[in-house]
């Protein structure tokens, strides 16, 4: 079986994310020992005694919070594994901060490994897709773990050195905010028309043959098929940090990306309950043109009177 194999591996955080890949792991036949500092599933209580645990060279997976949470999690690990261990963050860390870490593990002869982890809550199940960035051999080194992380029909890739990894998860979250945007604005659009009578049903019959079926996609039909209108959620998004990045790396690299700039931008709109820049179209409308304050345009014509 594919991923099948005698490989042992600290997972250090069992959370959502964690906890599913470290049982996907043992499912696949990886010897897995978990820690985390609140969960009750975990085979070790501190990071020493994970450490302890594995046998030489080691290799640990870190799946806490980005930020403080991972950089004091791999400062630890620094302290206490030795040379010729591997440590690997699938965490969302800003791919800026992964060269400085492998530098200083590599001090003590430790690899850093990045690994950009998409797959969600479902990846226990259908398998997640792992960006990595990291010395080929080290990348090679745990094949293993990758393949039984993975689905059978592949799923990983070697993106490049270090950083590449967390820089690849980062545009294909870039990436997902426009699509998901898309359908957003796709199920407003027939909704407001009054001619679409089912939408649901619309999204499902796009699954099958179309170009824009995807497991978004996917996900948004059973998110319907539960609440066909939406009723039961509030119109509120945030973002976890990449969609920033993403679009602040295409600031800097002089890189257009509209479509991803857009789907951020409508993020933060969504936490306004009452926008105070659209106060201040309001107001200047009414100002210029005499428009009331609360007038809402029918007719497609009363929308260009400005």
């Amino acid at each position: 079986m594919k991923g099948s194999t005698e490989m042992q591996l600290g997972m250090v955080g069992l959370g959502r994310m964690g906890g599913n890949m470290a049982a996907r792991l043992r499912e696949k036949g990886i010897e897995v020992v978990g820690y985390d500092v609140a969960s009750k599933e975990r085979d070790v209580d501190t990071l020493a005694e994970l450490v302890g645990r594995l046998e030489a060279p080691r290799v640990v997976w870190v799946m806490v919070p980005s930020g403080d949470p991972t950089e004091d999690t791999v400062a630890e690990l620094g302290r206490l594994l030795e040379e010729g261990d591997t440590v690997i963050d699938g965490g969302n860390t800003h791919y800026v901060d992964d060269h400085a870490r492998s530098v200083h593990l590599a001090e003590k002869g430790i690899t850093y490994i990045d690994a950009g982890v998409s797959g969600g809550v479902w990846g226990r199940q259908n398998g997640y897709g792992i960006m990595v960035g990291g010395p080929a051999e080290h990348v090679e080194r745990i094949r293993p773990v990758l393949e039984a992380l993975t689905p059978d029909s592949g799923g990983y890739v070697h993106a490049g050195p270090v950083g590449a990894g967390h820089f690849a998860k980062m545009v294909h979250n870039g990436i997902e905010y426009g699509m998901m945007q898309a359908f957003a604005e796709g199920y407003e659009l027939m909704a407001a028309s009054g001619l679409v009578d089912d939408i649901p049903g619309t999204f499902e019959s796009w699954r099958e043959g179309t170009v824009v079926r995807s497991w978004l996609l996917d996900l948004l039909t059973r998110a319907l098929e539960q609440d066909p209108d939406l009723s039961e959620l509030r119109g509120y998004a945030e973002d976890s940090g990449e969609g920033r990045w993403t679009v602040q790396t295409a600031v800097d690299l002089a890189v257009p990306a509209p479509a991803i700039t857009a789907a951020l931008y409508a993020r933060f709109a969504s936490r306004q309950d009452d926008s105070p820049a659209m106060k201040v179209i309001a107001a200047l409308r009414n100002q210029f043109g005499g428009h009331a304050v609360t007038r809402v345009a029918h007719r497609p014509e009363e929308a260009f009177r400005d």
